[in-house]
Formats: structure tokens, C-alpha cells, sequence
């Protein structure tokens, strides 16, 4: 009788166990953290599909506020700078926009950049760690970048061509958005990296109003003051319509900053509550100033008051408490109601006071946000710091922040000005500034009828 191959067996069954075991290691391996994809958290990308929603509802908003405080035959040609922008950097944010803001530092940080951010054409696939779709990210970022530039619009409504505008949104949104943008928001940018904290601008302070409301002052300036103004009063067409855009706006802005906390939770409903507090004092802080220096408030004015508020909290709503929000938006409030008095006593020309409300209201917040930052915020930044972290060192975070956003943007947006208007031509010829931009160079009328006036 012939004995059983046992060995062979015994190797056989060797060979069967390490194989189980090295599949259980790699299983164990594989399922270790950060190993995994993250997975789609509904509850963040649910809010976030809405922020991003709400922002856009902005950019329509904007233009019923604008197209309201212009005369009635420069409705349409106003209104249709903030579509513009809709269009013409709605294209531009997917096809690289997003790349030179959220991309890696390149030359020197001045931008950054990533192939696979080009087009969107990498992220297809992506989900960020906080658990909702790069795309979603994207989308959102693509709303802020599409309202900087109509901003800027108000400043010098009713007198420029719109198809030098349009050359300049697309150029400007190039060389001064996206490089604000990652140097404030990119995790290598050198304003996110600047002190233990960095400088501090939770939805766009700096990146979004400073810029715009500087941008816009320095083309203001560029271009002179309208044809009449300020000997002939320029009466608003339909302040209807613009306090049914302050209220889009309102609406919007919590999209806008309580969106910037990418989440749905604390930190969401931090940064909404004090939105809320700092447009509800900013209105009433204006209406009392109104009435206690005219005699009576307007509508303009609260509209103003609202825009104030929203402005000034803008880089503070993720650090601040709600007291910090209330009292920021009444600083705000006083401050832009004397800029426009100062405007008017000078007798520059902007038009709609896009540098009085967004210049002046972002400044304001993203400099004293200092004084009212959460305790838990300065004792993380402590910590980073390696020691104690004070007040007054964000304070200079803050306020060398603001100063280089203000250089930069003022520096470009000259040298833009003076380049498109030696090549195409800025301001509109005089007969067609008097016929008015909706008649000559859009061969329209808003309200379906010709009105020089």
C-alpha cells in the first residue's frame, strides 16, 4: 500500500494561508483612513448647490439695484454690464479662472495654476475632503469672481463703451481677481500664510469689494465725471426696482458668507447669523442718520444702509459674534454715509457709489473685524504662533492686507484703463452719452419708449 503525500499537502496548504493572509493585510491596508475616497457628504453639497444658487441670484439683483439709480435711457445699457459679466466670466472662471485661483503658486505666487483645473477637465471625478464635489467648490468660487467686476460697473455707469467693458472685465478678471483670489483663499497664497492666522477675509472683503470699489474709483477718476453732473441733477428711474434688488441681495449674501464656511453646521450658521445682524444695523444705523442729519430717510438710503452691512461683515462673518456683526455694520453705515458726503463735496464722479458703499464698507470690515474676533480664533492662532498673538498684530495682518490689495488693484486697473483707452476707446462720444447707452448702443428702451432726459 502506498503512503499518503502529506508533504505535498502540508505545502499546498501553506501556500492557501499565506495567501488568505496576504489578502487580509491588504484588505486591513485598504481600509485604513485616507486610503478611501472621501465620500459625498449630502448634507454640506445640499447647502452648498444652494449657496451657490443664492450667490448667483445676486448678479440679477445687482443689476435691478444699478439699473434703477440710472436715468431712464442708460437702464438697460447698466443692467446689462452685470449680464455681461454673467456671461463673459462664466466662460472665463471654467476655462482658467479656476486653475489661476485654486491651482498651485506659480511665478513667485503671483498666480497659481494646474493642468488638471484647466477646463475642469481633472476634477470630474473629485470630492474635496469636506465631503462635497470639487465641481460644487468650483461653481460656487465661478459666482464671486462673475459679481467682482459688475461691481466695479457702478463707479462709472452711464458713460462707457461696452464693448471696451468687455474687454476689460475678461482682462481684469485675469490680472487682478484671480491673483487676489489665491493669495487670499489658496492654501499656498501668501496673504493666507501671512501670521499665524492669516489675513483674515472669511467671503471676499478684500478679494471681492476692496477690489471692485477700488477698481472702480480709479476708473472713475480716469474717465471724468458725466456730461452734465454735478450742475444737472441725475435723478434715479425707478428706485421700485432698485429696493427690490437690495432685497435679492440681501437674500444672495447668505449664500455668500454663510456659503464661504464650505459646510453645513456651526460654522454655517455662524457666519449667516452675524450676515443677518450686520444688514439689519447697517439699514437702521443709516435710516437714523438719515432723519437726524435730512430731516427724513429714504428708501435709497436703506438700500444703502443694507449694502453697508452686508459689505463690512463680508470678511468678518466667520469670527465674529453677532454683537461684533451689529456694531461692525453701524460703523460701516456711519463711515459710507460720510464717504458719499465726501464725494459730493469733492466732485468725483462715481456714479453709483460703488466705491463709497463697496470700497470704503469692505476697508472698514476687514480692518476693525480685528477688534471682535472669537476668543477660540485668537487662541488657535496662539497656538500656530508658537506664543502669545494679540489684537493688535492681527490688527497690522490686517490692515498691510488691505493696503497691498488696494495697490495692486489701483496699479492694474490704470494701467488697463489708459491701454484699452488708447486702442478702443473708453468713453462713449458725446452724442451717444446723450442719446443714452440703451438707444445707441443697444438700440433698445426699457420702458418702450425714448426718454433723453
Amino acid at each position: 500500500m502506498s503512503q499518503p503525500a502529506f508533504p505535498a499537502t502540508r505545502r499546498k496548504t501553506r501556500i492557501v494561508v499565506l495567501c488568505a493572509g496576504f489578502l487580509a493585510v491588504a484588505a486591513i491596508a485598504l481600509a485604513q483612513p485616507g486610503a478611501e475616497e472621501p465620500n459625498v457628504d449630502s448634507g454640506a453639497t445640499a447647502w452648498m448647490l444652494t449657496s451657490t444658487a443664492l450667490v448667483l441670484l445676486m448678479i440679477p439683483g445687482l443689476a435691478m439695484f444699478y439699473g434703477g439709480l440710472v436715468r431712464t435711457k442708460n437702464v438697460l445699457g447698466t443692467m446689462m454690464h452685470s449680464f455681461a459679466a454673467m456671461a463673459i466670466v462664466g466662460v472665463l472662471w471654467v476655462v482658467c479662472g479656476y486653475a489661476m485661483s485654486f491651482g498651485p503658486s506659480v511665478l513667485g505666487g503671483w498666480f497659481g495654476w494646474k493642468w488638471d483645473y484647466f477646463f475642469l477637465k481633472g476634477i470630474d471625478t473629485t470630492i474635496l475632503d469636506v465631503g462635497v464635489p470639487e465641481y460644487v467648490f468650483a461653481m460656487f468660487q465661478g459666482k464671486f469672481a462673475i459679481i467682482t467686476p459688475a461691481l466695479i460697473a457702478g463707479a462709472f455707469a452711464e458713460r462707457i463703451r461696452f464693448r471696451t467693458y468687455c474687454v476689460f472685465i475678461t482682462l481684469w478678471s485675469l490680472l487682478v481677481y484671480n491673483p487676489l483670489c489665491h493669495w487670499v483663499w489658496a492654501s499656498d497664497g501668501f496673504l493666507f500664510n501671512m501670521g499665524p492666522g492669516g489675513a483674515i477675509d472669511f467671503a471676499g472683503g478684500t478679494v471681492v469689494h476692496i477690489s471692485s470699489g477700488i477698481s472702480g474709483l480709479t476708473l472713475a477718476l480716469y474717465l471724468g465725471a458725466r456730461r452734465g453732473y454735478p450742475e444737472r441733477a441725475m435723478h434715479p428711474s425707478n428706485l421700485v426696482m432698485t429696493l427690490t434688488g437690495a432685497g435679492l441681495l440681501w437674500v444672495g449674501w447668505f449664500g455668500f458668507n454663510a456659503g464661504s464656511s464650505v459646510s453645513s453646521g456651526l460654522a454655517t450658521a455662524q457666519a449667516l447669523t452675524a450676515t443677518q445682524a450686520a444688514a439689519a444695523a447697517g439699514a437702521l444705523a443709516w435710516m437714523l442718520i438719515e432723519g437726524i442729519h435730512q430731516g427724513k430717510p429714504t428708501s435709497l438710503g436703506i438700500a444703502s444702509g443694507i449694502l453697508a452691512g452686508l459689505v463690512a461683515v463680508t470678511p468678518a462673518a466667520g469670527v465674529v459674534q453677532p454683537y461684533g456683526a451689529i456694531i461692525l455694520g453701524t460703523i460701516a453705515a456711519i463711515i459710507c454715509y460720510c464717504a458719499i458726503l465726501l464725494k459730493n463735496k469733492l466732485g468725483y464722479d462715481d456714479s453709483l457709489d460703488a466705491f463709497g458703499i463697496h470700497g470704503v464698507g469692505g476697508i472698514t470690515g476687514a480692518i476693525l473685524l480685528a477688534f471682535f474676533i472669537r476668543e477660540a480664533w485668537m487662541a488657535d492662532a496662539a497656538t500656530n504662533a508658537g506664543g502669545a498673538w494679540t489684537v493688535l498684530q492681527q490688527l497690522w495682518v490686517q490692515i498691510k492686507a488691505v493696503g497691498i490689495s488696494i495697490a495692486y488693484a489701483s496699479t492694474v486697473t490704470i494701467v488697463l484703463a489708459f491701454v484699452l483707452d488708447k486702442t478702443l476707446g473708453l468713453r462713449l462720444p458725446r452724442e451717444q452719452e446723450q442719446a443714452g447707452m440703451d438707444y445707441s448702443l443697444h438700440g433698445e428702451s426699457a420702458y418702450g419708449m425714448l426718454n433723453l432726459g
